[in-house]
């Protein structure tokens, strides 16, 4: 049984996945757009350690990424990789690429 909506991976799943020991010495904004009926718009906060989740948009995000939710939840579920969305155009990004890698391994997705 997986996750059912992207509302659920960020509200749930996100907050206990996330490894502040992973989140050392960086900080880092990220802005999720996940579109269609099951998605909507998050902004996550990496600071001192602390993970921060917020619905809604933040300006200037060191990434942000688009996906269907459709996309974003057979991502999140293991249905298919990061890399795997990515190359095929599934997962969209903008930003510093070795924020987005710190961010991953602290436990994004």
């Amino acid at each position: 049984m997986g996750v059912k909506t992207s509302g659920e991976f960020f509200d749930k799943v996100l907050p206990e996945r996330f490894d502040p020991s992973k989140a050392k010495g960086f900080d880092a904004t990220a802005q999720m757009n996940i579109t269609g009926s099951k998605g909507g718009e998050w902004a996550i906060t990496i600071k001192n350690g602390k993970l921060e989740i917020k619905k809604g948009r933040i300006s200037n995000p060191s990434m942000i990424v688009t996906m269907a939710d459709s996309d974003f939840l057979d991502l999140i579920n293991g249905k298919i990789s990061g890399e795997g969305a990515f190359m095929s155009g599934k997962l969209k990004f903008e930003g510093n690429l070795s924020v987005a890698l710190k961010i991953l391994q602290s436990g994004l997705l």
